[in-house]
């Protein structure tokens, strides 16, 4: 099987993160690094971008922060033709500790398309492919390096809550309110310190379900923003 791995860089990458993905899709037929700095759109704009360039028979997706293990590799060569995608699980790494709960394991994420098949991504935020066929699941995870610190977390946090409410905000969400922000920080703090056990993964995993009801409140404080300014 021929395939192509595709590398989104641009903005803010760390150089050492970089060159580890690099080298550990070195076994790949190709390589595309799409810099997102000189292409409009967004992230869907931009991995649609690279699938064109793809010359391979399937497609990988990796992302700067994340590294294709050998048990991974293993897996990718070997896999059979019953499947049009593939979804691999994440070892996420957070404050320089991988994370067994609050969400992060086994976070699977669309990542191995065999072109043909292969349709589009979509979506502003989050965003999803669209494939013909069936979708299967590999076993080996991907690394990712998700945070370092709490200033990275922090200038994410400010730039996608900005898409966030925007999405909202064209949604016609109901007016913001006393009582909207404390349900949905309740809500926010029941998913990840409860559902997610968060706490299990000691302090760092506190910290981490903590900021993200913190990252929730500036995303509808936002929201907030931009109504008052519509009133007004």
């Amino acid at each position: 099987m021929e395939i192509s791995a595709v590398i989104l860089v641009g903005g803010k990458v760390d150089k050492e993160l970089l060159k580890k993905c690099v080298n550990s899709v070195s076994w790949v037929d190709e390589v595309i690094k799409v810099d997102s700095d000189n292409l409009k759109g967004g992230f869907a704009a931009w991995r649609n971008f690279g699938a064109k360039k793809a010359k391979g028979e399937w497609i990988l997706y990796i992302d700067t922060d994340e590294q294709i293990t050998r048990e991974l590799k293993k897996e990718i060569e070997n896999i059979s033709g019953q499947f049009s995608a593939y979804a691999i699980p994440r070892r996420n790494f957070i404050f320089g500790k991988e994370f067994k709960y609050s969400g992060q394991y086994p976070d699977y994420q669309k990542r191995l398309f065999k072109k043909s098949e292969f349709i589009k991504w979509e979506g502003s935020l989050h965003e999803e492919p669209i494939f013909r066929g069936k979708l299967g699941h590999l076993k080996n995870p991907l690394i990712h390096i998700k945070h370092n610190n709490l200033s990275d977390m922090v200038e994410k946090t400010n730039n996608r809550s900005e898409v966030e409410a925007k999405l909202m905000f064209e949604a016609k969400h109901p007016p913001m309110n006393i009582l909207r922000f404390i349900s949905a920080m309740v809500r926010e703090f029941w998913l990840r310190m409860i559902m997610q056990a968060a706490f299990l993964d000691g302090t760092e995993g506190i910290i981490y379900a903590l900021y993200q009801v913190f990252s929730r409140f500036v995303s509808y404080a936002k929201l907030w923003e931009m109504q008052i300014k519509k009133e007004s």
